[in-house]
């Protein structure tokens, strides 16, 4: 109500907002491993729109400009999907369910070429019932995988316009959801191709494989790394009340913008731009976020090894960082996203080990060896650099050499591609939260097929409690799960969870209806409702 309210505050209001995010602006598809991780959500929730999005609070809220969803079968689950009738990409072309199917077969592992972050959900659809061309989808799931966190699903920004690869390859219409339902490999081997890299960003991209199907569109990438969001004529909802959006990525100069009143609404993780102070022209949120900072530990080099790995956490001094970031140590990795009466699940007797420091029991883990580790994060990130800062010198006792390796690339493909061994990042390798709102699907990042799982972890009996908490909705089965899987985890360790990630939004005083939001999505969740005052 607060929104649509506000949409009267147009008479007034200035035509351009400038948004700064705490990540790279790389790609349009933030469904791959590295768009999931980039801030790539904050920027284009209200560009690539779907049956959801998710709200302040996390939530997901059924988007009807969209489409609409109903439940006609329970055992097995199955779903109707309707899309709006004047549902239209801003080239024109119709949205339709072939961008489901594209979606599905994106997420779903049924098609490995595809470079998706994450499976959850998806992989648990046994078939989508798509006529090519057309506006409406059935989607049934397996038997007894009754996904808990359906509405989750083709979500803003999850669904991707197959006509554009489909005119790529010289598919014709149809011709996606046509070599899809073949589940011929082949086939199917171009069009992911395509999905991984044929929306990403640079400057001087051909805008034409870039249609909107929300308030905005994108109208330009500049060298400087921004992008400009225009509204999308071809929008058939209300109209954005600012008709431009200007999305700033990560960098040094945050505070300088804020002072000079150059940055209208800042939506970073607190501590990554330094102690920012708030001028008396701005409001300033603090909140918690839905994911986890933590240490990735790559799937190659001196870390490969569990001993390395667990002498690393042992040295590692978990207390101390989180004082240092005014916040609780967080034990979590199954559940990642809530804070609830689960979350004592996971804060088993074996995490105890891993709290101040033990310099002896690093050095037992190793035999005395030395160890050198290359750790690092996305730049610039203040906050980041003294994590690594107090684990090198924790760890130096040990024989540990602790190697800063930060730079503004850093992220899930430099861990992947062994140029790091630690990457501290949050869920998924995130610079922001990272989350999808519900542990349910966060957990994936440790589900062994999972792009999103950097540490290439492996466990059948990981997977099998993952698997198991997607369809599970008895609170005390969850509890039973968690416990269960901890144990493993703190002996494996894949990961080490520091502290839940905090988040800063700082507003101008003359902005209206800009609100937090915990997950991956930001404060960008319902940007065609910001109005900034003249």
């Amino acid at each position: 109500m607060l929104a649509a309210g506000l949409t009267s505050c147009g008479t007034g209001a200035e035509a351009e907002i400038d948004y700064a995010v705490d990540g790279t602006l790389t790609t349009y598809n933030v469904n791959t491993v590295s768009g999931a991780a980039s801030a790539g959500p904050q920027a284009f929730g209200r560009v690539l729109t779907g049956f959801g999005y998710h709200g302040p609070d996390g939530q997901v809220v059924a988007d009807h400009d969209f489409g609409s969803v109903s439940v006609v079968g329970r055992e097995p689950l199955v779903l109707d999907y309707q899309i709006a009738d004047n549902a239209v990409y801003s080239d024109g072309k119709p949205v339709t369910c072939d961008d489901m199917v594209l979606a599905w077969a994106a997420q779903s592992g049924r098609f490995p070429a595809f470079n998706a972050a994450s499976r959850a959900g998806y992989i648990d659809v046994a078939t989508i019932d798509c006529a090519p061309g057309q506006k409406k989808a059935r989607v049934a799931f397996a038997v007894d995988r009754n996904f808990s966190e359906f509405n989750q699903l083709f979500t803003a920004t999850t669904m991707m316009p197959a006509h554009v690869i489909a005119d790529q390859l010289g598919l014709g219409e149809g011709g996606v959801t046509t070599a899809v339902q073949s589940g011929d490999q082949a086939r199917v081997a171009p069009i992911a191709q395509a999905w991984n890299t044929v929306w990403d960003l640079k400057p001087g991209i051909d805008l034409k494989n870039f249609p909107s199907s929300g308030p905005y569109r994108l109208e330009e990438v500049r060298e400087d790394g921004s992008i400009v969001l225009v509204a999308n004529e071809r929008w058939w909802g209300q109209d954005p009340v600012t008709p431009r959006v200007t999305v700033w990525p990560r960098s040094t100069d945050v505070q300088d913008r804020v002072n000079d009143g150059t940055f209208d609404v800042v939506d970073v993780a607190t501590g990554s731009s330094g102690t920012l102070t708030t001028p008396d022209e701005y409001d300033r949120t603090d909140s918690p976020a839905a994911g986890i900072e933590q240490l990735i530990f790559a799937p190659q080099g001196p870390l490969a090894p569990v001993p390395a790995r667990r002498a690393l956490a042992f040295c590692t001094p978990r207390e101390a960082i989180a004082r240092n970031a005014e916040l609780p140590i967080s034990n979590a990795r199954l559940n990642p996203a809530a804070e609830d009466a689960l979350t004592q699940a996971e804060n088993v007797p074996e995490a105890g080990q891993f709290i101040t420091g033990n310099v002896g029991a690093a050095r037992d883990a190793l035999d005395n060896r030395p160890l050198t580790v290359r750790i690092g994060y996305q730049t610039p990130n203040p906050r980041l650099a003294a994590t690594v800062g107090a684990i090198s010198k924790a760890c130096e006792p040990a024989g540990i050499t602790v190697q800063e390796s930060a730079g503004a690339d850093i992220g899930p493909q430099a861990l992947l591609d062994g140029r790091i061994d630690v990457l501290i990042a949050s869920t998924g390798g995130a610079t922001g939260s990272g989350s999808a709102g519900v542990s349910s699907i966060d957990a994936y990042t440790l589900f062994g097929p999972n792009g999103n799982n950097l540490s290439r972890y492996a466990n059948g009996q990981i997977d099998g409690i993952i698997s198991a908490l997607a369809v599970t909705v008895d609170p005390k089965e969850q509890a039973r799960l968690l416990s269960e899987g901890a144990p493993v985890l703190w002996a494996d360790m894949p990961t080490l969870p520091l502290y839940r990630q905090q988040r800063t939004l700082l507003t101008s005083k003359k902005m209206y209806a800009v609100s937090s939001n915990p997950t991956r999505w930001g404060a960008g969740w319902n940007m065609d409702r910001w109005v900034l005052r003249k």
